[in-house]
Order: C-alpha cells, then sequence, then structure tokens
C-alpha cells in the first residue's frame, strides 16, 4: 500500500542525501606511475613476449635481407606489385624493423621492471625469520594432533618434543624458528616450531626471468659486434673472408673491418645424392655435401665437408650451406676467333629438377654489347608445346638454351647491376620470342653463331670425356657465413630458462608448524599443520609424513 504524499514518520529530517564522491586527480606524476605499473606487470611482460614471437612470424614467410637477399630480389621479381607494399612496412628487414625493435624494447624494460623488485623482496624474505605459529593450527585445510604419553611408550615434555620436531624439519630442508606461547583464556601455554621452504621456487621463477634478460642483452648488443654474408663459390673457385669478396655483407651495427679473419675456402667439389629406387620419391634430393680445402692465415690447409644440417665453424665463423645448382660455362668469342668472355655462372634453379635461369653479360670485345638470358636443363625434355622442362636434378641429358640481346647493358653509369637480371628495356632482342629467329640451344661441347655476325658462343664441357654428361657441369654452393659472438651467452641463457622453469614448476613452496601442550595428566598434545603458497596436491602427505616420523623419532628418543 502505497504512502500519501504527506505522510511522515518523524525520521525524514534525520535523512541527507549521500555526498557526491569525488576521485582525487592523479595528475601527470600519478599518470606516470600508473603507466610504469602496467608495463612492469607480469600479465604485460607475457603479452609482449607473446608479441614478439608474433612479430617474428614474418622473418620466416618472406626472404630477409640479412640472410637472403638474393631471394629478396627473386621476391621482387616474382612479386612485382607486393613486394614494395611490404618493403614500406620492413617486411624484408623485419628482426631490425622499428615495430619489431619497439616491442623487443618494451621487453626488456618491462622485465626488468618485474625482476627488481621481486628480487630485492625475495633477499628479503630470504633472511627473514618464519612466520609466527598461528593461534588456531585447526582453522588450516592440513591439520592433525596426537597425544603422546606413557601409554605410548613415549615419556616426554613440550619443549622436548618440539626440540626433536625441530631438528627432524631442519633435515628436511626446512628453515625453522622456535616460538613460545603464553596461557590466554582459550589457550594453554604451548611451545612450537615454524618451519617453511620452497624458497627455491621463487628462486628458480626469477632465474628464469633474468635468463630471458640476459638473452635479449646478448642478442641486442652482442649481435652488434657480429655480421653476416652470404657467397655463392663454383666449383674449381675460392672464396676469401674479406668485405670485397662477398656477394652480400650485412654487418652488425658495431661491426669492425678488423674483426674479419682473411682465411680462404675453396669448393673443390659439390656431391648430389638423388632417389633413385623409390618410385614414389623418384628424383627427391637426399644428400647435399660440399668439399671445400681451407686455408688459415699461416697458409695452413685442410679439407672439410658442409652439410645442409652440418655447418663448417673455422676461424671464429659459421659456414652454412644455403643452396646449390649449376654453372654453366660459356665461352664467347669474337669474328675473329679472340675469346672475349669465358666463365662459369651460376644459374638460379626455379624448380625441383632444377630448370635454372641465369645471365650472362658480354660488355667488351665485340662489336655490341651483348647480354643473354639463359635457361638450363640438366635432363632436357622436349613438351608437345616446344618448349624444354627438366625431368630430373641429376645430370642426364644437359640443354641451355639461349636468348640474345644487343644494346646498352647498363653498366657504364656505375650504377650497381645484379648479375641475376637483365634489364633489356634499352636493348633489342635478337633471338627467341617475337624476333622470327629460334633461340639458341647448345648441349655441352657444341657452339654455334651469333646472330649478326657478332661472333660465336661455346657451353664448355668440363667433363674429361666428350660424350660423358654426368660431369659435364659445374656445381655451384652458396654459402652463407655468420661471426656470432652472442652464442654462448645465448646458450647458458638457455640453460638458466630451463632450470629456472623447471625448478619453479615442480619445487613445492610451504610451512609446517608443530606446536606442543604440556597436559596436567603429564601427557603431551602435539599439532601438526601444514600451508601451501598456491596449488600443493602433495601438502596432506607431506603433514603426515612429518607426523609419522616426528612419532618414530620419538619412540627411538625412548628407546634410547
Amino acid at each position: 500500500m502505497r504512502r500519501p504524499s504527506d505522510y511522515t514518520d518523524g525520521h525524514d529530517e534525520l535523512r541527507e542525501e549521500p555526498a557526491e564522491i569525488t576521485q582525487p586527480s592523479l595528475g601527470f606524476t600519478g599518470w606516470l606511475r600508473w603507466m610504469w605499473r602496467q608495463l612492469t606487470s607480469m600479465r604485460t611482460a607475457l603479452l609482449l613476449l607473446l608479441l614478439l614471437a608474433l612479430a617474428a612470424i614474418p622473418g620466416s614467410l618472406v626472404p630477409q635481407r640479412s640472410s637472403d637477399p638474393n631471394g629478396v630480389t627473386q621476391y621482387f621479381t616474382e612479386h612485382p606489385d607486393l613486394a614494395p607494399a611490404l618493403d614500406k612496412l620492413q617486411m624484408f628487414d623485419v628482426f631490425t624493423s622499428a615495430w619489431f625493435s619497439a616491442v623487443y624494447i618494451l621487453l626488456f624494460i618491462s622485465l626488468i621492471g618485474c625482476v627488481i623488485p621481486r628480487v630485492k623482496h625475495h633477499i628479503g624474505a630470504l633472511r627473514a625469520r618464519p612466520p609466527k605459529t598461528p593461534v588456531r593450527l585447526q582453522r588450516l585445510s592440513e591439520f592433525s594432533e596426537t597425544v603422546y604419553g606413557d601409554d605410548d611408550g613415549v615419556r616426554t615434555d613440550a619443549a622436548t618434543v618440539v626440540a626433536s620436531a625441530r631438528e627432524l624439519l631442519k633435515k628436511s630442508g626446512y628453515r625453522v624458528e622456535l616460538y613460545e606461547s603464553p596461557a590466554t583464556h582459550t589457550q594453554p601455554a604451548s611451545v612450537s616450531v615454524s618451519a617453511e621452504r620452497g624458497y627455491l621456487r621463487e628462486t628458480g621463477n626469477l632465474v628464469f626471468h633474468s635468463a630471458l634478460l640476459l638473452i635479449l642483452l646478448v642478442v641486442g648488443i652482442g649481435g652488434g659486434f657480429g655480421y653476416s654474408g652470404q657467397r655463392v663459390v663454383v666449383e674449381g673457385q675460392s672464396f676469401v673472408n674479406m668485405l670485397g669478396d662477398y656477394d652480400s655483407f650485412s654487418p652488425g651495427r658495431f661491426f669492425n673491418a678488423g674483426q674479419l679473419d682473411p682465411y680462404s675456402l675453396a669448393l673443390d667439389n659439390f656431391d648430389a645424392t638423388y632417389e633413385t629406387k623409390n618410385l614414389d620419391a623418384y628424383g627427391q634430393p637426399i644428400d647435399f655435401a660440399a668439399h671445400v680445402t681451407t686455408t688459415t692465415r699461416d697458409g695452413e690447409k685442410q679439407d672439410r665437408t658442409i652439410k645442409v644440417n652440418d655447418p663448417l665453424r673455422f676461424a671464429g665463423t659459421d659456414v652454412y650451406l644455403l643452396g646449390n645448382g649449376y654453372a654453366p660455362t660459356i665461352t664467347v668469342k669474337d669474328p675473329d676467333g679472340n675469346v672475349v668472355f669465358t666463365d662459369s655462372v651460376p644459374f638460379l634453379p626455379q624448380d625441383s629438377n632444377l630448370t635454372s635461369v641465369g645471365v650472362i653479360k658480354v660488355p667488351d670485345g665485340l662489336t655490341k654489347q651483348i647480354g643473354m638470358v639463359g635457361f638450363f636443363y640438366p635432363t632436357a625434355y622436349k613438351l608437345d608445346t616446344g618448349a624444354f622442362a627438366s625431368t630430373y636434378a641429376d645430370l642426364t641429358y644437359p640443354m641451355l638454351s639461349l636468348n640474345v640481346y644487343s644494346g646498352d647493358l647498363g653498366i657504364d653509369g656505375g650504377v650497381p647491376k645484379s648479375v641475376y637480371s637483365l634489364d633489356v628495356d634499352d636493348m633489342t632482342q635478337l633471338t627467341g620470342g617475337k624476333t622470327g629467329v629460334d633461340s639458341i640451344e647448345l648441349m655441352p661441347g657444341q657452339s654455334t653463331k651469333l646472330p649478326n655476325g657478332l661472333g660465336t658462343v661455346e657451353f664448355v664441357n668440363q667433363s674429361p670425356q666428350a660424350n660423358d654428361y654426368s660431369h659435364s657441369v659445374l656445381r655451384f654452393a652458396s654459402f652463407d657465413i655468420h661471426h656470432d659472438q652472442t652464442q654462448l651467452g645465448v646458450a647458458v641463457g638457455a640453460i638458466l630458462v630451463l632450470l629456472g622453469l623447471l625448478t619453479s614448476l615442480f619445487v613445492p613452496r610451504r610451512r609446517v608448524w608443530v606446536k606442543a601442550f604440556d597436559r596436567a595428566d603429564g601427557t603431551v598434545r602435539v599439532e601438526y599443520a601444514g600451508l601451501a603458497r598456491g596449488e600443493d596436491p602433495t601438502l596432506g602427505d607431506a603433514v603426515s609424513s612429518i607426523a609419522y616420523r616426528h612419532g618414530t623419532a620419538l619412540g627411538r628418543d625412548r628407546d634410547a
């Protein structure tokens, strides 16, 4: 029933409207403190660690300039529209990009802010005494009690019982402290021992996070003193570890050319093994082995073998085998028979059967500059369309086809040009395509005339036997040379991360109390209790085990 509007019960004048709550303003310093606490929280550190892992994914999806510059060039050729957009987003330089560095630095700061306060708190906890024994142990989740007296064969008192418990807990790895409680109106006088263990759990946690910091620090700073470079070496040729002998070179921020140890590495031969017994996997590569000879600064030589998963560690560098292919030897002569060009040119593989593409540039010696775009087929097979394809990666029926262009190669202006591409915009095509002149097709040992009387071109057979194609074409190996001073630091950090993680997962943190009361009848009542920090399913068994071992120890003391 609703009250009349003029009704009053005599208490209305006592009622006051609640005052409006006014929260204090944080201010500039307060906001900075709040942002620092958010950044240095463990939740933020874990989020940044996840973001760092996600940010590294593009580095495995697209080639990186630091490790595969030729792959980047090829990517631009195959994706002319997409590649420039990815380049603006620094996708080809992921690990040095602004956005990756931002996540990296924020994670570093966050971990420092997490670890340092926790280390200070942990040191203080290690130096502190175990906490006082609670007044009512029976309120704890794990609790048991027993009474010792003459009927049990144990004649003792509370002080002796607690002293025995103290020794037992100390031998079990607990930090212990004795406490005495005077009698109150609810509790008689008691003697107790407070014990705790498991600080190694927090130590492991701190070691884990400190090791992450070590890895970040080593990679971020130590990586600046390293370098990486790539070099393509043809059989019979060598590479010298000098700045000018690299095909591409990526120095660290603090790199000094004096770090290069001028050793040499010669590729003696390259062995490739392919599957020939299993028809379902016929032609698949089984093994690649680059047999090299290394020569130190002092002239000491040594024969070594480099495989895909077995790099060469030599003179402070790691030499990895990245790829391989064929390098047909091409000789070009002028109309008078004088050699104007001869070289073994690496052709880049385009498929698993090593159909390869290469470029030959002849800037001097002929009446015009010429360039040739070549296609090499280790085992040539003519398709119904008239084009060729390779059906097997090894040299069974090798063939080289060439499209010839004449004109300005664009190399006289001083602008660097890739040896794996030919700019034909200012050149005239002489063979293939719409010229009406067939492309030049050669097998090892064959030669033919160039169009317009420019001279001749020969596909040199490297085999000592004229009809032996198995060794008719030289092979090349692509090496990735790394000088990385962070390996030891990262290895130590990784071991510490693993040890810290295992410790923090499997070492329980718990507290145990044993309290004894002298009773009027001459017996002693003993209480056992335990408390875990976090989940500890073995706590109950641990308390029961301590009670059992303590009772057994008291019995042994009596017998003694």
